[in-house]
C-alpha cells in the first residue's frame, strides 16, 4: 500500500511540513496557521487520499496542538501527538531549524518509534484552565495581602497572619489608618483583593456547574477531608482513569515518585521527580491534610502510616509519602467505580501487607 509520512513542526504563526514517501524521498512546505494555510494543507491531504495514499501525520504537543489535530482530522486522517518529554532528539538537536525538526519527526514516524501523548478530553481541558486561573488569582490575592502586611510593618503596626482574611478585618484596618499617608495605597489593595475574591467565587461556581453530575468528582468527594476544589482539580488532571493501567502510573504522572539512577552495582534514589502537573500534587497533599484534620479518621490505616513516617522522617516527607499512597486509593476507587469506605480500605491494605510479607519470606526460603 502507498504511504505518506508528514512531520509537522507547529508554531504560533506557521507550521513547517516535511512529506516523506516510502522510499525516503521528501519535500518541504510552510503554511500559515490561519484559515487559508490550513485549507491549503488540507487540500494536499485530500488529493493524497484520493490518489490512494495512506496518510500518517505526527506533531509535537504544544499550545495549539488540539486545534491543529481537530482541524486536520476533519479530513479523515489520524494525527499522532508526540510526547515531547520522551522525544528529546528534537529539543536537544545542535543544528535546530524548523525544517530539520519536521524531517526528524517524519523519519521517526516512518519507523513507528515516536512516543505518543494522549490529549485530555475538551471538558477536562476546560476544567484545567479554570483550575489554573483560580490558582493564579489565589496567588495574586496572597501577594497583595503580603504587600499590606509589609506596609503596616513599616509603619510599626503589628499584624497577624489571618488578620486580612475577612472583609471585616480589612475594613477595620482601613478605618484605623484613615489619617495615615498609606491609607490610599492600602485601600487600593483591599479593593483589588475583594474584586479577586468575587471572581474566584464565580470561577468556583462555574467549576461546580460543569461537574454537578460528574461521577468521578462524587467519588473523590466521598474521601474524608476532600473538598470540592480538590476533587475537581484531581478530576481535571487525571481525566480518564482508564489511561492508567496501574496505580503506579498515576503516582508517576503526578510527579510523586523518586528519581532512580541505577548503573552497574550502584543504585541512587533521589527526591520526587515533580514532572507532573503541580496543581495535581498540591491537591493530593491538601487531600492528605484534610484527612489528617478528620477526627473519625485517626485510626485509619493511612493515617497510622502517616504518623509512623512522620516520627522517622518528619512531616514534609510523611505528607508526600501519604500523597503517593492516595494515588493508589484514588486509582482503586475510580477503577472500581465505588465510593470511599474506611473499613474496606484498612482491610485491603492489611491483607496486601500480609501477602507481601509472605511473598518475601517465600523468596528468602527459596534462596
Amino acid at each position: 500500500m502507498k504511504e505518506l509520512f508528514f512531520g509537522i513542526d507547529l508554531h504560533k504563526k506557521q507550521f513547517t511540513v516535511y512529506m516523506m514517501n516510502i522510499n525516503d524521498e521528501g519535500t518541504y512546505g510552510i503554511f500559515n496557521t490561519d484559515e487559508t494555510g490550513y485549507n491549503n494543507f488540507m487540500n494536499i491531504l485530500k488529493e493524497s487520499l484520493k490518489s490512494g495514499f495512506k496518510i500518517n501525520i505526527a506533531v509535537e504537543s504544544t499550545g495549539n496542538t488540539r486545534y491543529f489535530k481537530n482541524k486536520i482530522e476533519s479530513v479523515g486522517v489520524v494525527v499522532k501527538v508526540i510526547n515531547t518529554m520522551k522525544f528529546k532528539v528534537v529539543n536537544e538537536s545542535i543544528n535546530k531549524t524548523d525544517k530539520r525538526d519536521a524531517k526528524t519527526i517524519a523519519e521517526f514516524l516512518k519507523k513507528d518509534v515516536l512516543p505518543e501523548a494522549k490529549l485530555c478530553s475538551e471538558d477536562s481541558e476546560l476544567l484545567r484552565r479554570l483550575v489554573k486561573i483560580r490558582s493564579v488569582m489565589v496567588s495574586t490575592k496572597v501577594k497583595m495581602k503580603n504587600q499590606i502586611h509589609g506596609i503596616l510593618l513599616g509603619m510599626g503596626v503589628e499584624t497577624k497572619s489571618g488578620q486580612l482574611n475577612s472583609k471585616k478585618g480589612r475594613l477595620r484596618i482601613l478605618n484605623e489608618l484613615k489619617a495615615s499617608n498609606n491609607h490610599n495605597i492600602i485601600e487600593i489593595l483591599v479593593n483589588n483583593i475583594e474584586d479577586i475574591e468575587k471572581n474566584i467565587k464565580n470561577i468556583e461556581k462555574e467549576m461546580e456547574e460543569l461537574t454537578k453530575e460528574d461521577r468521578v468528582v462524587k467519588i473523590l468527594k466521598s474521601i474524608s477531608g476532600t473538598g470540592k476544589i480538590c476533587a475537581i482539580t484531581v478530576r481535571s488532571q487525571i481525566d480518564d482513569i482508564k489511561r492508567f493501567d496501574h496505580y503506579k502510573k498515576v503516582s508517576s504522572f503526578a510527579g510523586l515518585v523518586p528519581w532512580v539512577k541505577c548503573s552497574d552495582e550502584k543504585k541512587y534514589y533521589g527526591n520526587i521527580t515533580k514532572r507532573g502537573p503541580s496543581e495535581l500534587r498540591v491537591a493530593l497533599v491538601q487531600m492528605v491534610l484534610g484527612m489528617i484534620r478528620c477526627k473519625d479518621e485517626k485510626d485509619n490505616i493511612l493515617m497510622i502510616q502517616y504518623r509512623n513516617i512522620k516520627k522517622r522522617k518528619g512531616s514534609g516527607k510523611a505528607l508526600i509519602a501519604t500523597a503517593r499512597k492516595f494515588t493508589k486509593l484514588i486509582w482503586t476507587l475510580l477503577t472500581n467505580d465505588e465510593l470511599y469506605d474506611k473499613e474496606k480500605l484498612s482491610k485491603e491494605i492489611y491483607l496486601e501487607k500480609i501477602i507481601s510479607m509472605q511473598e518475601n519470606q517465600r523468596i528468602k526460603d527459596a534462596a
